[in-house]
Order: C-alpha cells, then sequence, then structure tokens
C-alpha cells in the first residue's frame, strides 16, 4: 500500500474507535428523571416527577432503562423496563401494575393497564418521540393524546433525563 493511502486509514481507525469510546461512556449504573404532565380540559393540569437510580446497558441499536418503583400502599414494587431507539419508546411494567405501552410517532397504540384495582384499555397516540443521546446521557421528550376505553383522556408530554452515574454533573429536568 502507499503511504498516504496507509495512514487515511490509520486516521480512519482512530476515529472509529474514538466514536466507540464515546458511546461506551454511558455507565451501566444511572440516574433515572421521569416528569410527566397531563393537560386535560376538564381539570387543572397534574404534574408527576419521579428520581430514581437504575440500569443502562444499550443491545442492537437499543437503549434499555431497568428501574424499580415503589407505589404507595403496597409492599410489592413495580419493575419498568424502558427500551428506546430514536423515534420510539417502549415501556413495560410489572408488578403491582402491568403494561406494554409503545410511544411510535403518528401510530396509535392500544393496551391493557392492569392495576390492582382492576383493568383499563387504554389508548396511546404519539405526536412526537424525541431521543437526544450524548456521551453521558439520553433526553427523551414524548408528547401523546391519552385515551381510556376509546374516550379522550388528557394530552401529555413525558421528558426523561438518563445520565450516568458517573457524570459529574446532575440535573434536574421538569415537564414543560
Amino acid at each position: 500500500l502507499h503511504p498516504r493511502v496507509r495512514r487515511q486509514r490509520q486516521m480512519c481507525i482512530r476515529d472509529r474507535k474514538k466514536q466507540q469510546e464515546m458511546r461506551i461512556r454511558m455507565t451501566k449504573e444511572v440516574l433515572v428523571t421521569i416528569s410527566g404532565l397531563q393537560f386535560s380540559p376538564e381539570t387543572e393540569s397534574e404534574s408527576v416527577e419521579l428520581i430514581t437510580s437504575g440500569s443502562y446497558y444499550k443491545k442492537n441499536g437499543k437503549h434499555y432503562i431497568i428501574y424499580d418503583e415503589v407505589n404507595e400502599g403496597f409492599s410489592e414494587t413495580t419493575r419498568n423496563i424502558i427500551k428506546l431507539n430514536d423515534d420510539f419508546m417502549d415501556i413495560t411494567r410489572r408488578g403491582v401494575s402491568n403494561v406494554h405501552m409503545m410511544f411510535e410517532k403518528n401510530r396509535k397504540n392500544v393496551t391493557y393497564y392492569y392495576t390492582p384495582y382492576g383493568s383499563l384499555l387504554i389508548g396511546i397516540d404519539a405526536k412526537s418521540v424525541d431521543v437526544q443521546e450524548t456521551e453521558n446521557d439520553i433526553d427523551v421528550k414524548v408528547n401523546y393524546e391519552l385515551e381510556v376505553n376509546y374516550e379522550h383522556m388528557a394530552d401529555c408530554c413525558i421528558t426523561m433525563n438518563i445520565k450516568s452515574k458517573d457524570a459529574g454533573d446532575f440535573r434536574i429536568t421538569g415537564a414543560e
């Protein structure tokens, strides 16, 4: 090989290694911040926020975040598994409440939400799913319409920040 071609290949290999190192900086232990806001014409806006520790890994181009949630009034916890890629979010909850919710832009998904008090048929019509990734955190914003038993209940917004515990700059994100 010509020395110039060899040098270019080495530079490309070095650049690929740097990109891979940047992607891998997100550690297994993460801090999960989730804020949700519901807008309903009949009632005032409701805001909910959760901050907890969790686990993270990336497999086949998808981000996986796993955390346990304590439910008020119950001794059992609920395991939450969030799966993300650039344009969708998938949430599975198992424990006191059980549900598999899929948020896909411009697509309505219907599922049953099982609670200790009974089940609800819910519809999720995601208007936008935005996932932004940096070397130490992932920011997610989802706007969607929520239906219960085929009736519109609320316009909702979920924002998430998944931050590597090794990152030095902790911040709390809020629903807009």
